[in-house]
C-alpha cells in the first residue's frame, strides 16, 4: 500500500505531499492540470526514466520519495534527478540502491492501467502472459524456457560447425599442401637465429685458430728457433760480461725473457680451442637456405610458420572430427527436443483447461460490469512451431459481447468503452494473489450512462479488496472515493504551479458540480452524490 507521496522540484510542482486512505482515492481536475504527471513521478520512483528538463527552472535536482507497506514491512523509497547531468539516484531505506532492485519490488506495489492498457490488452503477447499468469505452473514455463534455449544453442552450434566445415572443406587440398610442404623442412621456433648464432661462432673458432698457429710461427725464424737465438744471444753477453760486467744485469734479464717465451708457446700450443668443422657451415649454409625458401613459399616467418603449422593441423583435424561432433549435437537435440514435446504437451492442455476456467472468470467480471447476460469470452489456439516438431499452442483472446455476432479478436469489434471495462476485469483477475495498489488512469474512457455505475460498483468492489488511485472526469466514480484530491494549475508572481489537496466536504461539492458541468445541473447532481437532495 502507498501511505505518502511528496514530490519536490520536478516540473510545475515545487513542493506536493499526498497522504492516501487504504482504499479507493480519487485525482480529479480540469485536462492538463498535472494529473497523470503525479503518476509519472511514482513511476519515476519505480524505476522509469525522466528528462533532466523536468527539473524545475532554478533548482539543483528533483526528488520524489513515498512510504510504501509491502508485506507488512515498510519500504521508504527516495529518487532524485540531477538538473546539470540527468542522471538519478536511488535510495531504499535511506541506502543508496539500484534500478534492478526497485524493479524487481515494483509488481508489489504498483499495478498501473491506463488509457495505453487498452491498447496492450490487443497485443497476443499480453493476452498469453495473462493466461500464463492463471496457470500458476511457472516451473514449467521455466522448464519450456530452459530447454528452449538450450536446443536453440545446439541449433546455433550446428550452424556454426557446418558453416566451419563447408568454409575449411574448400580449402583442404590447399591447406594439405602447405602442410606437407612444413612438414618437408620441419621449421622450429627460433631456429634461423639459433643457425646464425652457431654460424657466427664456427667462423670465430677459425679466426681464433689461425691467430693461434700465426703465433706460434713466428716463434721460429730463418735462423732457427726463437728460444735458440735468444739463448746464443745470452751466452754471448755473458762471455762479454767478463770483461765488463756491467751487462751482467742484462744477462739476466734476457734470461727471464726466454723463460717467459718459453711459458707463452706452451700455453698457445696447449689452448683449448675447438676447430671449425667445415662440414658443419655448409650443413648450417644449406639449412638456412631451405627455411628461407619456405619462407618466401609462404610468404611468413619462421616463427608465423611454426603457429601456421599448428592451426593447420587444428584445422584438418576439426574437418576429420566435425561429423562426430555433428553426430552428438543431433543426438543432444533428439533428446531435448522429446523433453520439449512433453512439457509442452502438459503446457498446451493446461492452457486449454485454465484457459476455460479464465475466461469464465472474465465473463463474470464482464456481467457486473453491464456486459449482456450471453457475453461469451474463450481463447483461440492456434498450434505454433517454436522449435521444429515442437509446437505450442498460442493463444488469443476472441469474444462475443452480444447474441448472433461471430466470436472475434478484441480489436475487431470491441470499442474504447468495452475496452476499459474489459481490462478493469482483467486487472482484478491479474491481482487476486497480490495486493499492490491499483493505478487506473482514466480507464473508464468511453464509458457513460448506465454502464458508468456499473464500473464504479466493481471499482468499488476492488478497492475493498487493495488499496486504488483512481483519475477521473466522472463524478459518479468519483463519488465512490474514500479521499478525494484535486489537482489543479495556478499562476503565482508570473510562474505555473501545479498543487494537489485533499479535499473538505465542501470542496468535494464543489468538485462534483464543476465535474458536472456546473450551474443548476451540476448543482442536482452533486446533492445526490452527496445524498442531500
Amino acid at each position: 500500500m502507498l501511505e505518502l507521496l511528496r514530490i519536490r522540484h520536478l516540473a510545475l510542482i515545487d513542493d506536493m505531499e499526498l497522504e492516501f486512505a487504504g482504499r479507493m482515492n480519487v485525482l480529479t481536475g480540469e485536462t492538463g492540470a498535472g494529473k497523470s504527471f503525479i503518476l509519472k513521478a511514482l513511476n519515476f520512483l519505480t524505476g522509469e526514466k525522466m528528462r533532466a528538463d523536468l527539473v524545475r527552472a532554478g533548482e539543483e535536482k528533483a526528488q520524489v520519495e513515498a512510504i510504501f507497506l509491502i508485506d507488512g514491512e515498510e519500504y521508504i523509497i527516495r529518487r532524485e534527478l540531477v538538473a546539470a547531468t540527468g542522471r538519478s539516484r536511488l535510495y531504499i531505506n535511506d541506502k543508496l540502491s539500484s534500478q534492478e532492485t526497485i524493479r524487481a519490488l515494483k509488481p508489489k506495489m504498483l499495478v498501473h492501467t491506463s488509457q495505453h492498457g487498452q491498447q496492450q490488452l490487443l497485443q497476443p503477447a499480453f493476452q498469453e502472459k495473462l493466461l500464463n499468469g492463471f496457470i500458476q505452473r511457472p516451473e514449467l514455463l521455466e522448464k519450456r524456457n530452459t530447454i528452449l534455449k538450450k536446443l536453440r544453442d545446439i541449433a546455433a552450434q550446428q550452424v556454426e560447425l557446418r558453416e566451419r566445415a563447408r568454409s575449411l572443406e574448400d580449402k583442404r587440398d590447399f591447406l594439405e599442401f602447405q602442410q606437407k610442404e612444413i612438414a618437408k623442412v620441419a621449421p622450429q621456433a627460433g631456429e634461423e637465429d639459433d643457425l646464425e648464432a652457431r654460424k657466427q661462432e664456427t667462423r670465430e673458432q677459425g679466426l681464433v685458430q689461425e691467430a693461434v698457429d700465426h703465433t706460434l710461427g713466428l716463434f721460429y725464424t730463418d735462423s732457427g728457433a726463437l728460444d735458440d737465438v735468444i739463448s746464443r744471444l745470452e751466452n754471448s753477453l755473458d762471455s762479454v760480461c767478463r770483461y765488463i760486467p756491467e751487462y751482467r744485469p742484462d744477462v739476466e734479464r734476457i734470461l727471464e725473457f726466454r723463460h717467459t717465451l718459453g711459458e707463452v708457446e706452451t700455453r698457445l700450443r696447449n689452448q683449448p680451442i675447438a676447430r671449425p668443422n667445415e662440414d658443419s657451415i655448409e650443413e648450417i649454409e644449406a639449412r638456412l637456405y631451405e627455411l628461407s625458401q619456405l619462407k618466401r613459399k609462404l610468404n611468413r616467418s619462421i616463427d608465423a610458420i611454426v603457429n601456421m603449422q599448428e592451426e593447420i593441423e587444428e584445422n584438418l583435424s576439426f574437418l576429420d572430427t566435425c561429423k562426430l561432433d555433428l553426430i552428438l549435437l543431433e543426438k543432444q537435440e533428439d533428446e531435448s527436443r522429446v523433453i520439449l514435446q512433453e512439457v509442452l504437451q502438459k503446457i498446451n492442455k493446461l492452457r486449454e483447461k485454465k484457459g476455460a476456467e479464465l475466461c469464465r472468470a472474465i465473463e463474470v467480471e464482464l456481467k457486473t460490469l453491464g456486459f449482456s447476460e450471453h457475453v461469451h469470452v474463450e481463447f483461440d489456439f492456434t498450434p505454433t512451431e517454436i522449435y521444429s516438431e515442437c509446437f505450442e499452442h498460442k493463444a488469443r483472446l476472441i469474444w462475443v459481447p452480444n447474441p448472433g455476432q461471430a466470436p472475434q479478436p478484441l480489436d475487431k469489434i470491441a470499442s474504447g468503452g468495452e475496452l476499459s471495462r474489459f481490462l478493469l476485469a482483467v486487472v482484478g483477475l491479474m491481482n487476486k494473489d497480490e495486493t499492490p495498489t491499483l493505478i487506473f488512469d482514466e480507464v473508464d474512457a468511453g464509458i457513460g450512462g448506465i454502464t458508468l455505475n456499473y464500473v464504479a460498483d466493481a471499482l468499488t468492489m476492488l478497492a475493498e479488496r487493495q488499496q486504488m488511485l483512481l483519475i477521473t472526469h466522472w463524478p459518479q466514480l468519483a463519488a465512490r472515493a474514500e479521499k478525494h484530491f484535486l489537482v489543479r494549475k495556478d499562476v503565482r508572481s508570473s510562474a505555473t504551479f501545479t498543487s494537489c489537496d485533499a479535499l473538505s466536504e465542501t470542496g468535494i461539492r464543489e468538485e462534483y458540480e464543476r465535474m458536472a458541468g456546473g450551474g443548476q445541473q451540476g448543482e442536482v447532481l452533486a446533492r445526490q452524490l452527496l445524498g442531500t437532495g
